[in-house]
């Protein structure tokens, strides 16, 4: 991990660290180099975090679902305003809506629980050689940079509060079609505070969840397509914390009606499932 890495996990953290307006009211920012509309990943981990201010700490998130509305302008704040829809005796459920001049550009669902015991059981992960046999993926694209777009080169040159190693490397752009299944270990750049855990999965599980029902058309994000989340849900199974590397395993069973659908599931090292999620989202050819 470089210094530069650590600098910008460290940005991430603080962009979950919202501050509190009043009572169930709280704001989040964005990282200055957005130009053009905020990253989903971050609306939802804001979110999570706005709705899990208004818990008592002792109730985890299980699960939450969300949809995009409207694209989020990086220049200005967003407001995050929390619904107390029910506390049971086991189970806390809340609605979060996230605001921009007065409108709605997201809304979400959480529910927490209180740990329990019960019974478990879980799919195994993917049998996929371990991320040490594998390169990193901006060190690699970096390589070719000096062929590419400015646009795409400044983008690379950005540091990155991950470092991934993905098990088929694919350039950006139009590339050969393949099966719609893409595996790819992750880790942090840097130490993570065991309550910003969840936001930050959920931060990170909107990264590259979409690309992969591309694989088969031979696209990527970077080809002539309007690409946008429009919701996502997850579950987060077992409690875990961030350090060693996790695997993103990723697979799109449909495309169709110009969306795209994916699943995914995180593993820990050892193979524990510890969160699955789904989205759909648009990818129009212009």
């Amino acid at each position: 991990m470089t210094d530069d890495s650590t600098i910008a996990m460290q940005a991430v953290l603080g962009l979950l660290d919202l501050e509190k307006i009043e009572e169930d009211i709280f704001r989040g920012f964005s990282p200055p180099d957005r130009i053009r509309r905020v990253y989903g990943g971050q609306v939802l981990g804001q979110a999570l975090v706005a709705a899990a201010r208004t818990v008592e700490p002792s109730r985890i998130c299980h699960s939450l679902h969300a949809y995009f509305l409207r694209p989020g302008d990086p220049r200005i704040p967003i407001l995050y305003e929390v619904d107390r829809s029910r506390d049971g005796r086991s189970f806390s459920a809340r609605r979060v809506v996230a605001l921009q001049n007065g409108k709605q550009i997201f809304i979400l669902a959480a529910s927490f629980q209180i740990p329990e015991t019960g019974l478990d059981h879980q799919f195994p992960m993917p049998d996929v050689p371990p991320p040490e046999s594998l390169e990193d993926e901006i060190a690699k694209l970096r390589q070719s940079a000096d062929s590419m777009p400015d646009m795409l080169r400044e983008w690379l040159m950005r540091a990155r509060p991950f470092e991934t190693r993905p098990v088929i490397f694919d350039l950006p752009g139009d590339r050969p079609p393949r099966p719609p299944y893409d595996n790819v270990w992750f880790r942090a750049a840097a130490p993570v505070p065991e309550h910003l855990t969840l936001p930050l999965l959920a931060y990170a599980s909107d990264a590259s969840l979409l690309s992969t029902s591309l694989l088969p058309h031979g696209k990527s994000i970077f080809s002539n397509l309007q690409v946008a989340s429009i919701d996502h849900a997850m579950w987060f199974h077992r409690p875990f914390r961030f350090g060693d590397w996790m695997l993103y395993a990723q697979d799109s069973p449909s495309a169709s009606g110009a969306r795209g659908f994916t699943r995914g599931a995180v593993f820990a090292r050892d193979g524990t499932l510890l969160a699955s999620m789904t989205q759909e989202g648009l990818i129009r050819p212009r």
